[in-house]
């Protein structure tokens, strides 16, 4: 006996469709990680940061970090011909469309970008200096999904070192 026989027909077909759309992991309804990354990216990118979903930036921001490996944000980060061209090919394919992504962030920067300030813009900066946050671009202090491409407000976590009073702001 099929467990969906007592969902209504449109509903049956509602989630048999979801079940037919690519997997992705959510990252608070914006961009997500794709659940195929090439090894390459996790093992090269994710082996001094987090390796970002894809959809945090436009095309054309991951062309150009792609094509500045040898000076990437202060850092040579080099890579043979081939594992760029794949990971540029793949990182192009599912890079971030529309209104999220739409202009590039100064310095193709996560951080820099119009809605990652939004969504942060309650953290003093004092919190991105904590021994356990670092930068703002330690996603995974705060975000117990992070490297799983989940950045959901459900899954948020005090980072070690917040004030009595930060703490009580965070909760708000």
């Amino acid at each position: 006996m099929n467990p969906l026989n007592h969902l209504p027909h449109a509903l049956r077909a509602a989630l048999l469709a979801a079940c037919a759309l690519p997997a992705m992991a959510v990252a608070d309804g914006g961009p997500a990680m794709p659940v195929r990354v090439p090894q390459a990216y996790t093992q090269e990118c994710a082996s001094c940061h987090l390796a970002y979903p894809p959809g945090m930036l436009p095309s054309a921001s991951w062309q150009r970090i792609m094509g500045s490996l040898d000076t990437h944000y202060g850092t040579d980060a080099s890579l043979d011909a081939a594992t760029v061209k794949q990971l540029s090919d793949w990182l192009r394919d599912h890079a971030g469309t529309g209104k999220r992504v739409a202009a590039a962030p100064p310095q193709d920067r996560i951080t820099r970008s119009a809605w990652f300030e939004r969504k942060h813009r309650a953290i003093e900066p004092a919190v991105w200096k904590l021994p356990g946050v670092k930068s703002a671009a330690n996603c995974a202090a705060c975000h117990a999904g992070a490297e799983q491409g989940r950045f959901s407000d459900h899954e948020l976590r005090q980072p070690a070192g917040l004030t009595p009073r930060q703490q009580r702001a965070w909760n708000d």
